[in-house]
């Protein structure tokens, strides 16, 4: 039975990392005929979508119910979504593919700022002198890159910000979920496939208005497709990898599912960053990206920061439960409140739902219990990491 289990993750595993790398390496290579991001970013979320929806016909997964109120809440998620990923698309056009997924470590950094100023949570010592490095690293990587340009490093950090305040409000929205879940209200909590899914569809549908502004007029006009045929390219060839990177990052993520069940999250966030060295291992080779020893330096710095974050994460939930202590007030702790108010707990209305509530408060009168303890509000680092 081990040996088995141990072939079953070495197999996702080495079907995670191979989704990624052919994701990349197509993406690229239709955004090098191609420089349409968000036309390529559409192809991508548009054959996501279809193929959930196919799955969801199956009898291997069910497909969820959605209220109003779950609709409301992940409309945020959408649009951070749909705006990230076009944002990676835009820099993976404009800069080295090895490029962009060293802008692309600093993520932790990002969700240590993100749960600092929306959560109340403040990190460790440890934590942030972990977070050195990568920093560091990104700042040499940067300065000695070839294909460096403002445009692709600032549509990589976009990407970051973008990913990273969905990340938060996603472990938001599942916590509240489960809680409303558990006081009877009816509403379904999402897994975290489910919740992939919808997020994806809605953001097709919300970059669906800004690709017909953007692109839509010169792919009537006939010369982009014109571009790439000078370029001595079939057009069938562009769509082709354009379709093949989408149906490759779907895979990839339905894998990365698959192994965060099966493992603790520390040890998928270790395969993360494995997989963002083999990524860009594999984009130097095939695509011979020429590295000065400054860039590969700061590369090297870059993801081992990102293995230290890690190896500190995990030390410090082992030792303490966790990665910050509560924070009694932020800056942005209006902002927060207001996130908190009308995206991740937005007000139900409805006779349904008042009745529902008067009867329940009706009971816990009758019976004199104590007063419902405050919700417990997700402390930066605890819980599943969610790959989306």
């Amino acid at each position: 039975p081990g040996q088995a289990k141990a072939l079953q993750l070495g197999v996702l595993f080495a079907a995670w990392y191979g989704f990624n790398i052919y994701f990349n390496i197509f993406n690229k290579r239709a955004l090098n005929q191609f420089p349409f991001p968000v036309t390529c970013t559409l192809v991508h979320l548009g054959v996501a979508s279809l193929l959930m929806c196919a799955l969801w016909a199956t009898p291997w997964k069910k497909r969820p119910h959605l209220t109003t109120q779950t609709l409301q809440q992940l409309l945020p998620l959408g649009l951070l979504h749909a705006t990230g990923f076009t944002s990676t698309n835009a820099s993976l056009g404009g800069v080295n593919v090895s490029f962009t997924h060293t802008i692309k470590a600093m993520e932790p950094f990002f969700t240590v700022a993100l749960s600092t100023a929306f959560l109340g949570y403040v990190p460790s010592l440890p934590i942030l002198l972990s977070l050195t490095p990568i920093v560091g690293g990104v700042i040499l990587a940067s300065v000695s890159e070839v294909s460096f340009n403002w445009a692709g490093f600032s549509s990589a950090m976009l990407s970051n910000l973008c990913f990273q305040c969905r990340n938060v409000l996603s472990k938001r929205y599942m916590t509240t979920a489960s809680l409303d879940s558990q006081e009877g209200s009816g509403a379904e909590v999402l897994d975290q496939t489910n919740l992939f899914a919808c997020i994806t569809i809605l953001a097709t549908l919300l970059l669906l208005p800004y690709w017909a502004y953007s692109d839509l007029g010169a792919l009537l006009s006939g010369a982009p497709q014109a571009a790439v045929a000078a370029k001595g390219m079939e057009m069938a060839r562009v769509v082709w990898w354009c379709v093949a990177a989408a149906v490759c990052r779907f895979g990839d993520v339905l894998t990365s599912y698959a192994i965060l069940a099966k493992v603790i999250p520390v040890t998928h966030s270790v395969g993360n960053c494995v997989k963002r060295v083999v990524v860009i291992t594999a984009s130097v080779i095939v695509f011979k990206t020429p590295m000065s020893p400054m860039n590969m330096f700061g590369t090297g710095m870059a993801l081992g920061g990102v293995f230290l974050y890690s190896a500190v994460k995990s030390w410090q939930e082992k030792r303490t439960g966790a990665t910050g202590r509560a924070s009694a007030r932020t800056f942005f702790r209006p902002a927060a409140r207001w996130i908190d108010r009308n995206i991740v707990r937005p007000p139900r209305l409805g006779i349904k739902f008042t009745l529902r509530r008067l009867a329940r408060n009706g009971k816990a009168k009758k019976a004199e219990v104590q007063p419902e303890a405050p919700r417990k509000e997700p402390e930066e680092g605890a819980g599943p990491e969610y790959y989306l």
